[in-house]
């Protein structure tokens, strides 16, 4: 019998430890392989990845890869959370959002909500896109002001708004120290979004009476969403949420409050995309920049940070709007790991319109499952320790105070907003992202990748105030350039009974042009141009009758690199003989008689389908 020793088996006690040159000496094995004669640290460089704010991902991260110190859970620099407890101290608060305008409905939704999963509501109120402040009663009747937090969205309406709320927590006795939730002023945000002057005087007057009277109550949401919504980077809305805190923290000062109650009078509110890491190290990012900020105003321990999560309206799409679901479930993953402390899903349906209750539903169930069924919250910060996070986290906390540093410069948020200069950094950003997007090298499932033309649309209620602001920071969307030309196909399909076609000139064997064909019926789809790759294969004696047949206006020839040189030439003739008004060919740019232009991976997809509708005539 074999006797363990005594401090156990060790599984790994037979294997060497390695060294990071030899993985990097397996590295430049394989990219010679490829063609790359690198070595040492070049061989890694290879692997990297940069994206946004000029960060770098690398392919290993390692102990050597140092950070901050991220402290403990509940103290500064609060990286690792607010709370000493974490959210696994019964998870984070599901807040679901709405914006109705009747009264009788919105009562019927947050009722709803409220009784299958929902812990908290955020309301719209006044403008033409929320309830009336006049119906505020109404929409909340039967709702148990003393258990269900309300964060509301008063825009220019915040002194009515703020008051009627408050005379309904009065009129139903619920207790000053039992008021919960966020009065949501934000002038910043709304001039971010109006391009109107901020004016903080109402602000102010709410946020000393709140301190006063009603301590759970926060009158300040320092909103990141339409930096966010406006294209910018993570570093940049973490920067602009900076510069606003920062600015109200000065107000709320000067006008008597303390740093502490100031610091308590503010909600953070920022996006949550379905890159979960990078989501996770905004979190964490955004909370040990403001400890910063607390403790360099000489209170360290007001800097616990309160942080509202939304998934990101930006990523959600119009087209196939279900895999909107998986975003989502990525988007509310990374704000649990990361530390939010309200998190609210956004409906799969919300780019189309209002959503419906099968849609709010889903969104409510996808918190309840992280949190019940997947056991999320259980672990404080999990994603802490993790070199790559850690890594992360430092380096996004760098770049945004570097962006925060040039606001400060230039006076402040306020006058970068007024300045352009804040609009002028994210239209930079979204112009770089969107070359990214039009060449799919951020691809977006269902509509830049494997659309589907034969899809159902669903029709959704318009919602109220859907045409937004005009004057301040634009609203971008990520599938919005496929979008027009999904519509224009749209359009022209109401109009003639059909889409544009393209007709697939497949050479040679199914195993020579599978894969090229694939490739370009994906690429044409995504432009709403039907592809027709009947027959099977073609060659220069049958090309000409297929494309005839087809119903094309344009063709693309697909198969192997071999075969191009064999055939190509004669195909391209016969299909331009036969009509054919571009003749396109699937692989990278070469000199073949007869092909007008390339698809490839990485070409401009978004230019390449404008122009063949174009061509195509389609309007």
């Amino acid at each position: 019998m074999t006797v363990l020793p005594a401090d156990g088996l060790s599984l790994a006690a037979e294997f060497p430890d390695p060294a990071h040159e030899q993985w990097q000496s397996l590295v430049e094995g394989v990219l010679r392989k490829s063609g790359k004669d690198v070595s040492g640290s070049a061989a890694e460089e290879a692997l990297s990845t940069t994206v946004e704010d000029g960060l770098i991902t690398r392919p290993l991260y390692t102990s050597r890869d140092d950070a901050p110190d991220a402290g403990y859970p509940g103290f500064a620099p609060f990286t690792r959370g607010s709370k000493a407890a974490g959210n696994a101290a019964g998870g984070w608060d599901v807040r679901q959002r709405h914006s109705l305008t009747d009264p009788a409905r919105l009562n019927e939704a947050v009722l709803a909500d409220l009784e299958n999963g929902a812990t908290s509501l955020w309301l719209t109120v006044g403008g033409t896109s929320g309830v009336p402040v006049s119906g505020l009663a109404r929409a909340l009747d039967g709702v148990h002001l003393d258990l269900a937090p309300l964060a509301i969205d008063a825009g220019g309406e915040l002194d009515a708004a703020a008051a009627e709320l408050l005379r309904l927590y009065q009129g139903r006795g619920v207790a000053a120290a039992s008021v919960r939730g966020s009065l949501g002023a934000d002038p910043l945000g709304q001039a971010a979004r109006s391009g109107d002057a901020p004016d903080l005087t109402a602000a102010v007057h709410w946020a000393e009476r709140c301190a006063k009277e009603y301590p759970g109550l926060r009158a300040l949401t320092v909103d990141a969403l339409p930096y966010h919504e406006a294209g910018g980077s993570a570093a940049q809305e973490l920067g602009s949420s900076l510069a606003t805190g920062v600015t109200y923290l000065r107000a709320l000062t000067a006008a008597g409050l303390s740093v502490e109650a100031a610091c308590a009078q503010m909600e953070f509110r920022y996006a949550a995309t379905a890159d979960q890491f990078l989501t996770i190290a905004k979190l964490r990012a955004a909370r040990r920049l403001w400890a910063r900020v607390a403790e360099v105003c000489g209170a360290p321990g007001a800097g616990a940070q309160r942080q509202h999560a939304v998934t990101s309206p930006v990523m959600m799409t119009r087209r196939d709007p279900w895999v909107n679901i998986l975003r989502t479930t990525l988007a509310c993953l990374g704000a649990g790991v990361g530390g939010a402390d309200s998190v609210t899903v956004l409906p799969f349906d919300h780019a189309l319109g209002l959503p419906d209750a099968f849609a709010r539903r889903i969104a409510r169930n996808t918190s309840t499952i992280l949190l019940e069924e997947s056991h999320l919250a259980r672990v404080i910060d999990p994603a802490g320790g993790s070199w790559y996070v850690e890594r992360l986290t430092s380096e996004l906390a760098d770049a945004a105070w570097a962006f925060f540093q040039e606001i400060e410069r230039a006076g402040g948020q306020a006058s970068a907003l007024g300045s352009g200069l804040v609009g002028e950094r994210l239209a930079a950003t979204w112009a770089a992202r969107s070359k990214d997007l039009a060449r799919r090298k951020e691809p977006i499932t269902g509509v830049s990748e494997f659309p589907q033309l034969a899809e159902r649309q669903l029709e959704r209620e318009t919602a109220p105030g859907a045409a937004g602001a005009s004057g301040g920071l634009p609203v971008v969307r990520r599938d919005e350039a496929f979008e027009a030309l999904r519509a224009r196909s749209d359009a022209h399909l109401a109009a003639t009974g059909s889409r544009p076609r393209v007709f697939l000139a497949a050479l040679g064997p199914a195993s020579a042009h599978t894969a090229r064909a694939s490739f370009a019926a994906n690429l044409f789809q995504a432009g709403g141009i039907e592809p027709v790759h009947d027959p099977l294969s073609v060659d220069a004696s049958t090309a000409a009758g297929a494309f005839a047949a087809s119903g094309a206006g344009v063709t693309v020839l697909c198969s192997s690199d071999a075969l191009y040189a064999e055939q190509a030439g004669a195909v391209a003739s016969a299909l331009r003989a036969a009509g054919a008004q571009q003749v396109f060919l699937a692989g990278r740019p070469a000199e073949y008689p007869d092909v007008d232009a390339y698809v490839f991976a990485g070409c401009d997809v978004v230019a390449v389908l404008s122009s063949v509708l174009d061509r195509m005539g389609v309007a």
